[in-house]
């Protein structure tokens, strides 16, 4: 499928969408979050009491479900070793997947769900900016956290340093923890599959929408890579960029509409002024007969004019059959 059409706002022409210009900007996009990722890595001191404050906050509030969920995906590989791929690689997997799926298929939604992602994203983006956060992983071992991905890096292709490959770890930041948006891009996952999916009723779909965001978050705080909390702002800044996608929508269309002004539109013909021509340039050809109306009876015209006999007197209207009147004598 080469482009998708998309109806614009109120306005602004519909808005022809084409992989070539599609794929850079989703790149583009994801470039900058993960330089912003990379330039702000923040004081890791000041991360490291980000991090104890939302712990504190949740042993309050009793929502530090981390802990005993930790526990668990340490002792048992058979939960923590799946919950390490899921985290490495889903992430990366399914939100692109889904957005290829509404390109080729769900045109009419591709620009909106685009948008509040792409919206989203850059919110999240401002979060790792002010407010750097040092993972549970990352705490002191006192704390009571293991970094199950270390723990089982000999199974993937991940060391001790999130889910970055081997020697990579350098390339991000490992304190972008607040919001969680792995709870926010598979939120956004579960709301296509439910709304959009789940318009041909399968069950498939809606289970998937459900079970996606859910398991996401179990996973994140049970492989210590965020609080409870981080994946409560991921779902907060998804709440936000859905809001404020229409604006972006809306500013993107004017700036478009200035860039690329639209084609003056052709006038429409109208007819010449005192035409006797009364249905606006339409006529019927011939023989056509509009509905009801009776054949006109054909009138019999003489091909040629009448000859006078001589003496100017006009011919007889005798018959065919009639004889001819004797001629006078000389």
């Amino acid at each position: 499928m080469p482009h998708t059409e998309t109806p614009g706002t109120e306005g602004a022409p519909a808005i022809r969408l084409r992989w070539w210009t599609e794929l850079p900007l989703i790149l583009l996009v994801y470039a900058c979050y993960s330089a912003g990722r990379l330039l702000v890595r923040g004081d890791v001191t000041d991360a490291v009491d980000h991090g104890l404050a939302i712990l504190r906050i949740e042993q309050a509030l009793h929502l530090n479900a981390e802990h005993p969920l930790n526990r668990l995906f340490t002792r048992e590989p058979w939960l923590g070793i799946p919950a390490d791929f899921w985290y490495a690689s889903l992430h990366y997997l399914v939100t692109p997947a889904l957005l290829v799926w509404l390109f080729r298929s769900q045109a009419v939604h591709y620009r909106a769900a685009r948008t509040w992602l792409m919206t989203s994203t850059f919110i999240g983006l401002i979060g790792f900016t002010l407010l750097p956060t040092c993972p549970p992983r990352l705490l002191d071992a006192s704390h009571g956290f293991v970094d199950t991905m270390a723990q089982y890096s000999s199974y993937g292709w991940w060391a001790g340093e999130a889910s970055a490959p081997r020697g990579l770890g350098g390339l991000t930041n490992q304190y972008a923890a607040m919001p969680s948006l792995h709870v926010g891009w598979a939120l956004w996952c579960g709301v296509i599959l439910w709304r959009i999916g789940g318009t041909q009723t399968t069950r498939a779909a809606r289970t998937a929408a459900v079970g996606y965001p859910l398991v996401t978050v179990v996973v994140v705080m049970g492989t210590a890579n965020h609080y409870f909390l981080d994946a409560v702002a991921g779902a907060a800044v998804m709440g936000a960029g859905l809001l404020l996608a229409p604006v972006v929508t809306r500013y993107t269309d004017r700036v478009r509409a200035r860039l690329l002004p639209r084609p003056a539109p052709v006038p429409a013909a109208s007819p010449v002024p005192g035409s006797p021509i009364v249905s606006a340039g339409c006529q019927t050809s011939a023989g056509e007969q509009f509905p009801r109306q009776r054949p006109r009876q054909r009138q019999f015209e003489p091909r040629f004019a009448p000859e006078t006999e001589p003496g100017g007197a006009p011919p007889s209207d005798q018959g065919e059959g009639a004889q001819a009147a004797p001629a006078p004598a000389r």
